[in-house]
């Protein structure tokens, strides 16, 4: 598969879609993230808050898990939006599920006026910690 402007911006439209079912009655602050995976299945996910913020999901791993649920493992980009004007990047703790479960995916940023930048996880976590020896 080929990270082409039509899927591209098809991830970038999923993304802004999934972002207007975002439940952010706290931070006000709306975050959607779409998948596609090598198949081309999309999934779709949306920050999810809790009043106790640590037990809050982001948009990205509310997607990736969307994805793996469905038993689709094999991501091949994701796209994030939000409300900011800025490029959204992950945080920390969706970097980290994205080095174990999509290591390989394109990365796709949408700011709020729709404008798109292209990035890796490389670039934005460039030494993730390596923990599967935790497995054996």
């Amino acid at each position: 598969m080929k990270l082409s402007k039509k899927i591209i911006n098809t991830l970038a439209e999923n993304a802004i879609t999934a972002k207007s079912k975002s439940y952010s009655p706290y931070s006000k602050f709306k975050v959607g993230a779409s998948v596609i995976t090598s198949d081309g299945e999309i999934f779709n996910g949306c920050n999810i808050e809790n009043e106790s913020y640590s037990l809050t999901i982001c948009a990205e791993r509310s997607a990736l898990f969307n994805s793996f649920i469905n038993g689709k493992k094999n991501i091949f980009a994701i796209a994030i939006t939000s409300d900011d004007k800025n490029f959204l990047t992950p945080c920390g703790a969706c970097l980290q599920v994205i080095s174990e479960l999509a290591p390989n995916a394109k990365l796709i940023l949408v700011n709020n006026i729709g404008k798109i930048k292209l990035t890796t996880l490389k670039k934005l976590f460039p030494n993730p910690p390596d923990l599967k020896f935790l497995a054996s």
